[in-house]
């Protein structure tokens, strides 16, 4: 496949995913989805770690509102269960690492795309936002899922309900996040976390990310036998 709306490059086993639509703040149309999902298997297949990162001074927008693909409920149920849901199926049940380089602003499906991600590093500069009541929607793109695990059911219901912008900073300090880059290292941040998991006990890695995402739904004893 060629790519039109994002860029892929792979080298020293860690494949580089960057949304590309910086004009719209890497939001995410019909194209874009589906060329995500193709890279994403790719990826898993040549590579012993991935990267999603955008283009831009943004991370994603989210949902294209513009996007000719989606008119109207029905079609937004079907662009959820044909193309949204496979793509984040995609990276959660990845058997690489995967980490969230997020460049700036992530606003709804965008950050959910994010938080599909094992580790997400973000920038100084940074924000998250749960922006679908702002138009009208609930939260897609995983949110119900993934918020409440993040950042416990208090803070998921306010971010939910609120929309408000969340820094990279709050997001640290509340656990949605792994860690927030300096001023002017963010780049040279998620390179090293990216190289030491490319030069790292890659099968360790595989079942250790397999075994704590079991651990939400799990008993201790299912996890005990899991771990033997």
């Amino acid at each position: 496949m060629i790519y039109e709306t994002i860029d892929l490059d792979i080298k020293d086993n860690i494949a580089v995913l960057t949304l590309n639509r910086p004009a719209v703040m890497n939001a995410l149309n019909a194209q874009m989805r589906a060329e995500i999902l193709h890279a994403l298997r790719h990826s898993i297949e040549v590579a012993r770690v991935l990267v999603m990162t955008g283009a831009g001074p943004a991370f994603c927008s989210g949902q294209d509102l513009n996007d000719r693909g989606v008119v109207g409920k029905i079609d937004l149920e079907r662009s959820l269960r044909d193309q949204y849901n496979p793509m984040l199926q995609a990276i959660t049940d990845s058997p690489i690492p995967t980490i969230s380089a997020v460049n700036g602003p992530a606003a709804g499906a965008g950050a959910n795309l994010a938080f599909a991600a094992d580790v997400v590093i973000a920038a100084d500069d940074a924000y998250f936002a749960q922006a679908f009541t702002r138009i009208g929607l609930m939260p897609d793109a995983g949110g119900t899922h993934t918020l409440p695990r993040r950042m416990g059911m208090a803070k998921a219901m306010g971010a939910a309900l609120f929309a408000e912008k969340i820094s990279a900073q709050q997001a640290e300090a509340w656990g949605m996040i792994w860690e927030v880059a300096a001023p002017d290292g963010f780049d040279a941040l998620w390179k090293r976390r990216a190289k030491h998991l490319a030069t790292g006990p890659s099968v360790a890695y595989t079942h250790t990310k397999t075994a704590l995402r079991h651990s939400l739904h799990n008993t201790y004893e299912q996890q005990l036998m899991l771990e033997a």
